[in-house]
C-alpha cells in the first residue's frame, strides 16, 4: 500500500492484527521493508506490523533533494498517523537506530505524536565512532551531496555484492534475494540517490548526543539484539549499551553479521517474538 506524505507517495507494509501494541519497524540502508519479510510472516502472526519505506528507499518516491533523518522521523510520525497508531512497539536495525533515536528523543521531549511502549534495537552504528564503515560507504560519502548522472551509481549486482559483504562470511542468504534487495535500491533511480542517502552518517555524528541519548535513556523497556559478527556495526557497540542500559535484554547472535533478519530468520523471529509479548 501507499500513503501520501508531504506530497510523496511512500510505500507501506501494513500487515497482520490482534491485540498487543502495533509493531512500527524502522529498515536500514541503502535497503527497505524487503529486508524484514523473512521474519513477516512470524512476527504479523499475532500483532499488527507496520514497515514503511524510507522517502529515498524501496518502492517510496525518490526525489533529487537533501535528505535528513529529521525529515525521515517526520514522515514515521505521519504515517504513524495516518495508519491510527497510538501506541507502539519500536523495532529498528541499522539506518532505521537514528531515525528511532530522534523518535525517541520526541518522546522523550513530550512531542511525538504516538507512545513507544517497548522497543527492539538491532546491528546499527548507534555509536558513530566506533563503526567501521565499509570503503564503498567511505566512497560515496566522498562524493558530493549530489544526484549521480544518468547511468551513474551501482547496478543491482554490484549492490547484491556489497550487502553480501556486510553478512557472516558463511551465511547462507539466497543470491537471488540480495539481489533483489540491490534492484529495489536501484528501483527509480535510487542508486543515483546513494550519495545523497548516506549523508545520514555525517547527520548521526553532530547529533550522537540527542540520538544515541534517547537510545540510552528513554523508559520503554529495551532488548537488543545483535549479529555478533556484524564488520560495521561490530559487536562491542551492543556490549556498550548493554553497559548504560543493564536492565536491557542482550541477545547475541553467534556468527551472524548485520542481517540478522536474512541470515537467521528464525532465531532472529524467535527474539523479536520473546521480546515482543508480554511477560
Amino acid at each position: 500500500m501507499f500513503q501520501e506524505v508531504d506530497g510523496h507517495r511512500i510505500h507501506v507494509v501494513d500487515q497482520g492484527s490482534g491485540d498487543a501494541d502495533p509493531v512500527l519497524v524502522l529498515h536500514g540502508f541503502p535497503t527497505c521493508s524487503r529486508d524484514w519479510e523473512p521474519v513477516l510472516s512470524e512476527m504479523s502472526a499475532r500483532r499488527r506490523v507496520v514497515i514503511p519505506d524510507f522517502l529515498g528507499f524501496g518502492l517510496s518516491d525518490k526525489p533529487d533533494q537533501r535528505y535528513s533523518l529529521f525529515e525521515q522521523a517526520d514522515l514515521v510520525e505521519q504515517v504513524a498517523a495516518a495508519l491510527g497508531l497510538t501506541r507502539v512497539a519500536l523495532v529498528t536495525h541499522d539506518m532505521g537506530d537514528s531515525v528511532g533515536g530522534e523518535v525517541l528523543a520526541r518522546s522523550v521531549d513530550g512531542t511525538l505524536g504516538f507512545e513507544v511502549t517497548r522497543r527492539v534495537i538491532s546491528n546499527g552504528s548507534i555509536y558513530i565512532e566506533m563503526a567501521q564503515l565499509s570503503d564503498g560507504q567511505l566512497l560515496l560519502l566522498s562524493l558530493p551531496d549530489e544526484m549521480l548522472p544518468e547511468g551513474g551509481g551501482p547496478d543491482a549486482e554490484a549492490l547484491a555484492t556489497a550487502l553480501r559483504n556486510t553478512l557472516a562470511p558463511d551465511a547462507t542468504v539466497d543470491a537471488s534475494t540480495l539481489r533483489e534487495l540491490g534492484e529495489l535500491v536501484v528501483h527509480n533511480g535510487g542508486n543515483r540517490l546513494l550519495p545523497r542517502l548516506i549523508r545520514y552518517i555525517e547527520e548521526r555524528r553532530v547529533h550522537q548526543g540527542r540520538w544515541t541519548g534517547a537510545i540510552e535513556n528513554h523508559p520503554s523497556p529495551l532488548t537488543i539484539v545483535w549479529g555478533d559478527l556484524d564488520p560495521i556495526a561490530v559487536w562491542p557497540m551492543a556490549e556498550r549499551l548493554h553497559e548504560r542500559r543493564p536492565e536491557a535484554t542482550l541477545v547475541r547472535l553467534e556468527g551472524i553479521g548485520h542481517y540478522p533478519m536474512l541470515e537467521a530468520p528464525d532465531a532472529f523471529a524467535a527474539a523479536l517474538d520473546h521480546a515482543l509479548t508480554d511477560s
